[in-house]
């Protein structure tokens, strides 16, 4: 687990041999008593995506420049806004069906400050910090791009099919029909 920033702003990025992310520290973490909300997004496994049954999803991450990316984004967010604390983990490793990977919580003295903060924070992650996530299926598995990075990259977005989450190479299919192309939509 890495800790790092200003007293007001938690981040971690939880290595695979840890447990759940224990959401209620992250909420209490951004608590203050000048802040009249509180907005949290939370990222979870979902159990299809595009007709195929996801088994897990699994994690790695150039951790040091994650997190140096992580306290950018957040020093970002309070540029913006006006934010009391922040707190954003990021799981590592195999996450199972309905666990939590991603989770941000934000306190701000008004409502659209937290959630607006959120949104950007989870929006920054998912273009620029070097967490890569692969879906495995119960017929194979994809390293998922993320869309939100291919739009910052005008020329590496014209070169890849469209998608609602960018595209995905097949690493693995154990399909009946034996197909084992190099690209999936």
């Amino acid at each position: 687990m890495t800790d790092v920033g200003e007293s007001e702003t938690l981040i971690e990025i939880v290595s695979p041999s840890s447990s759940t992310l224990d959401l209620n520290r992250y909420v209490n973490f951004v608590r203050d008593h000048a802040a009249g909300a509180i907005a949290t997004f939370e990222g979870t496994t979902r159990d299809t995506f595009d007709g195929r049954r996801v088994v897990e999803l699994r994690y790695e991450a150039y951790v040091p420049m994650a997190t140096q990316l992580l306290a950018g984004i957040c020093a970002s967010a309070r540029e913006t806004w006006a934010l009391r604390r922040i707190a954003v983990a990021h799981r590592l490793g195999t996450v199972p069906i309905g666990e939590a990977s991603v989770f941000i919580a934000a306190s701000a003295v008004h409502r659209a400050d937290a959630m607006e903060a959120c949104r950007f924070i989870i929006d920054e992650i998912k273009a620029s910090v070097p967490i890569w996530k692969k879906e495995v299926y119960e017929n194979g598995e994809v390293w998922k791009e993320n869309k939100e990075f291919f739009e910052r990259q005008p020329a590496a977005a014209q070169d890849r099919p469209s998608c609602c989450c960018g595209s995905k190479i097949r690493v693995q299919d154990d399909a009946s029909d034996g197909s084992a192309d190099g690209l999936r939509e």
